[in-house]
């Protein structure tokens, strides 16, 4: 595959004026794509139509930058700066970008009958971050249909559970808004409080968390449980995913109860089975969505790092999810056994993980927290904040979670544009980025070892 910035300006106008066509790689097409999406969304987000209060030019970008990665950082107010042609148009946006800009290409060729041509296809592997092209139609297909079924039984939940106390028009378009921004894992709320005024409402919590698990599961592992219905016969990706999932939300909501159950600010003043839903409620946005059940200001330090170390692991490839991924944390998990227990290959569950999958875990693993400690050094030199709220805004942004304590509003423009940065690196994938800066060619040269001493 080409260089990913490998086409000087010079030679790219030359190369159109010749042909007509400026050639570029799959993660620039797609890098392209998102970015053309959010102008679109900035120029719609500018129209009067969409605005109930004035909105700048650059908050109009960072609302639809937002959107279009699925992140919810916000630095309006959307139930009262927007319309509610404003609020639709942020709905597109997060519904685009959540199940892949790339899908709607691949299901409009597919339903004209055509052929997905050779650059489309390497397009779609990488936005899927599948190998076999052959698939690709099938995934499209499934990301739609599941996309479909799942929100459009979560609105009819919330609709008929919210239309108690609103009128069905508002219930509807409240419902539709919340359902789509949690299986897109956006986190983007009309509540002033976001998820806090249902602590104790367990069917609204219950089915927010259930479409952001769903969405962060990933595509593949949804088809699979689908097809298959029992244990024994689903693939392996999809059993590790599912175990993972289950150990690493039971353990996340038992450490943060345990935390903040004795917090009087947060936990200590509700009822036992409001304290549990709240947990619950914020555990699982914290993995991927950004919604919050409290006020962060208030949580004890212990449990905002325990939130950012969920915000860094993120869901499962082929998701609506960011972060390094649960697979990838596992594998390194699995590499940590190993050498303590000294043993020559990384065994997980009966199978031995390849060289390959390591070396990518570790260069995703190390890349992400490079550009993490890249941002939070900048946004701490930028302003004076606290730190742990500084690596929770920064790690928010890159995460493409956005649960923020309302912060990003008050944040200067340069640490705002940082944050969009990352948004939009996030939200690409940094391991993406990191292959495509170099030829994928494989040298004849063989050098020999080096003695370098670890740790």
């Amino acid at each position: 595959m080409s260089r990913l910035f490998t086409i000087h300006p010079l030679q790219a106008y030359r190369r159109v004026r010749r042909t007509g066509q400026l050639r570029a790689s799959p993660p620039v097409v797609l890098a392209g794509s998102f970015l053309a999406l959010t102008l679109l969304g900035t120029l719609l987000l500018l129209l009067p139509a969409a605005q109930a209060q004035p909105i700048g030019v650059f908050q109009a970008l960072f609302t639809a930058a937002s959107a279009v990665t699925v992140t919810g950082l916000m630095v309006i107010d959307p139930a009262q700066a927007l319309t509610p042609f404003g609020k639709a148009v942020v709905l597109g946006l997060v519904q685009v970008g959540g199940i892949g800009f790339v899908t709607f290409a691949i299901i409009a060729s597919v339903t004209l009958g055509k052929r997905v041509s050779l650059k489309y296809q390497a397009l779609a592997l990488e936005a899927f971050n599948q190998t076999s092209v052959a698939r690709i139609r099938q995934t499209a297909l499934t990301v739609l249909k599941f996309s479909v079924i799942i929100e459009g039984a979560a609105v009819l939940i919330l609709t008929l559970w919210w239309w108690r106390h609103n009128s069905l028009h508002d219930a509807f378009f409240m419902a539709g808004f919340h359902a789509i921004s949690a299986f897109n894992n956006a986190g983007i709320a009309l509540f002033k409080d976001s998820l806090g005024g249902f602590v104790g409402d367990p069917v609204t919590i219950f089915v927010m968390t259930g479409c952001i698990i769903l969405g962060g599961l990933g595509f593949s592992v949804l088809a699979d449980i689908y097809h298959k219905r029992a244990w024994q016969t689903l693939a392996y990706y999809t059993r590790l995913m599912l175990i993972g999932t289950l150990i690493l939300n039971l353990c996340a909501l038992l450490l943060f109860w345990l935390i903040e159950s004795q917090n009087p600010a947060t936990l200590a003043a509700l009822p036992l089975p409001s304290q549990g839903l709240a947990s619950w409620a914020q555990v699982i946005s914290a993995r991927t969505a950004g919604f919050s059940a409290m006020d962060a200001d208030q949580m004890r330090d212990s449990s905002r790092f325990l939130l950012i170390a969920l915000m860094f692991i993120g869901g499962g490839s082929l998701s609506t999810a960011s972060g390094i991924k649960l697979g990838t944390f596992i594998v390194l998990l699995a590499v940590m056994r190993t050498y303590i227990l000294q043993r020559k290959e990384v065994v997980l569950m009966g199978r031995t993980i390849p060289p390959e999958a390591i070396h990518k875990a570790l260069a995703l693993m190390m890349m992400s927290g490079l550009l993490v400690c890249v941002g939070i050094f900048i946004v701490s030199l930028l302003e004076n904040l606290p730190f742990i709220a500084v690596v929770t805004e920064v790690m928010s942004a890159f995460s493409t979670t956005g649960l923020s304590p309302d912060l990003t509003p008050k944040l200067g423009l340069p640490s705002q544009i940082v944050l969009m940065l990352l948004m939009f690196i996030g939200r690409l994938g940094p391991l993406t980025l990191v292959y495509n800066l170099g030829t994928r060619a494989h040298s004849r040269i063989r050098y020999p070892d080096a003695q370098v001493q670890i740790g």
